[in-house]
């Protein structure tokens, strides 16, 4: 099973309310065990370079599903979206040992 990436993208107007963490809560707690890092929400944030328009990095999750069509059919359920906002979903690939191995050719380069 593969880890996903979900980036939740609020519209430039979204105010949460007071059921927000509510909603979410109870979103997440659905998502049962395919929800490996529930993550958190984002408040103040920069973007570089191109972006979704009109939207700002509100927050992510990790979810482990079998393909990105179920992780894209999980998604579908998110809050966000219901006030106009966005998921961004990708699947994770684990560099780790490789980024290991550079280290030990190529060693401290700053």
């Amino acid at each position: 099973m593969s880890t996903y990436l979900f980036t939740f993208r609020a519209p430039a107007n979204y105010a949460p309310s007071e059921s927000t963490f509510d909603t979410w809560a109870t979103w997440q707690h659905k998502l049962g065990a395919r929800l490996k890092d529930r993550g958190n929400p984002a408040f103040a944030a920069a973007a570089l370079g191109a972006s979704v328009a009109d939207t700002t990095l509100g927050g992510y999750s990790l979810i482990r599903a079998g393909n990105l069509d179920a992780a894209v059919a999980l998604a579908g359920s998110c809050p966000l979206l219901l006030h106009g906002g966005a998921v961004e979903v990708c699947e994770l690939a684990n560099h780790d040992d490789r980024f290991d191995k550079w280290l030990d050719t190529f060693g401290d380069v700053s």
